[in-house]
């Protein structure tokens, strides 16, 4: 096989000497592999005073940090980045101390390590036990997002994880001055250094050497657009957690609450258009009677519909949906609008169109919002609330690292317990096999 030679970059961005990906990986995974020895043994109140020190670390931090997000903004003005991927960008002291409250509430959640998940005694007197443990060496490929270096970084420690963070050169600045940060806390607390790394060179070779890192790495996390996640999930060798779309769906069932449709679906738009967890589909029953209103408030909020024959006649103001519509990720303030005959032709639609990670239904018929919940096949599925709730934090979950969209391992957002698979436990009394 022919190796990706590339030139690696310095902490200054500036080029160095030719190196071999493929060598370069070897060496990052060893000295991930390592530390993940030292990370697994150690006691869970020592990695979550380690988390502490972290969060610290990145308040004293923001002033540096966000001069270096100012450097990715500007470079990703020049390049002509879209709205939306600028604010998933985009660093202030609100979101940088959100970054840094949720690797303390990391370091709050219990210790999923180390949990007996069930225990059971064989006839022959054979003790069971399956008990959660790391996965152990954790590759993330993220784009745009500087919070996911954090987010990663607090989740796949605590749960006894290493990881190595390959993120997109849109924020490079931004990534490495929180994990320089984020770094300094962890060593303050004992933890190694090789327990978080971040791939030297945003020279794409580096993203298919840690795809085939198949002996270093344990699992793969791609964060970001289509295209990654794409590559990710057809050229890794190593088990992949992703999802590709967030194309989510709101249906207003006829029994709906007007206030609270309205409210619901425009959150769940116009809140923040640019998160996976956005509704980029609305279906409206026919038989809801307050339909035109719903779609003037988003309509007069700078949102641009575009709808079926039935939803255009709602509005002038919305525009043909094509075919393409239904199943696009707008990640904007664009939304397809779709008037559909019951709950029967929504679940059809949603069944046809939906991505599996969030839908919803707005309805004040119990029995109907039951039949949605046990129907949609989504990794989340929601009654009367807002999709943009799609979030580990919003979960309880402290901080995630993704939301995961297939039917193995995880589903919905991943967080600690995501992190970790389990062993088999066996306990006997001498017993020898027949």
């Amino acid at each position: 096989m022919q190796q990706d030679l590339t030139v690696r970059e310095s902490e200054s961005g500036q080029a160095g000497a030719l190196v071999d990906m493929d060598a370069l990986m070897a060496e990052l995974t060893g000295k991930a592999r390592s530390a993940q020895r030292v990370l697994a043994a150690m006691p869970d109140a020592r990695k979550a005073e380690a988390l502490r020190h972290a969060a610290q670390a990145l308040r004293d931090a923001a002033p540096t940090i966000i001069a270096e997000n100012a450097k990715d903004i500007a470079a990703g003005e020049a390049r002509g980045l879209s709205s939306a991927m600028l604010d998933r960008l985009r660093l202030d002291e609100a979101r940088l101390a959100g970054i840094a409250d949720a690797v303390e509430q990391v370091a709050n959640l219990p210790d999923p390590v180390g949990q007996v998940i069930d225990r059971s005694e064989r006839p022959n007197g054979l003790q069971l036990s399956r008990v959660r443990v790391p996965i152990g060496v954790i590759g993330i490929i993220y784009e745009s997002r500087p919070n996911v270096t954090a987010d990663a970084a607090s989740l796949c420690v605590r749960a006894g994880n290493a990881t190595i963070l390959r993120g997109g050169s849109e924020a490079v600045h931004s990534n490495r001055a929180i994990l320089a940060a984020f770094g300094k806390g962890l060593a303050e607390g004992g933890i190694p250094a090789d327990a978080v790394q971040l791939v030297p060179t945003q020279d794409r070779a580096a993203v298919g050497a840690l795809l085939r890192a198949s002996e270093g790495v344990d699992m793969i996390v791609p964060r970001g657009g289509k295209s990654l996640v794409a590559r990710v999930q057809a050229e890794a060798r190593v088990p992949v957690l992703a999802h590709l779309d967030g194309i989510c769906h709101t249906y207003i069932h006829a029994a709906a609450d007007r206030d609270m449709a309205e409210d619901v679906a425009f959150n769940a738009k116009m809140r923040r258009t640019g998160i996976c967890g956005a509704m980029e589909t609305l279906l409206i029953d026919a038989a809801y009677p307050q339909a035109e209103p719903l779609v003037a408030k988003l309509i007069d909020a700078g949102c641009e519909l575009r709808g079926d024959g039935r939803a255009q006649a709602l509005n002038p103001k919305i525009l043909p949906a094509t075919a393409e519509d239904w199943d696009t990720e707008y990640l904007e303030a664009v939304l397809s609008v779709a008037v559909v005959d019951g709950l029967d032709e929504a679940l059809a639609h949603i069944a046809a169109h939906s991505s599996g990670h969030t839908d919803a239904i707005i309805t004040a018929d119990a029995n109907v919002a039951e039949q949605f919940l046990n129907a949609v096949d989504s990794a989340i599925v929601m009654a009367n609330a807002s999709s943009q709730f799609a979030d580990g934090g919003e979960f309880g979950l402290g901080a995630e690292i993704g939301i995961a969209t297939g039917r193995l391992h995880a589903r919905g957002p991943v967080a600690l317990e995501g992190l970790t698979t389990y062993k088999w436990q066996v306990r006997g009394t001498g017993q020898t096999r027949p």
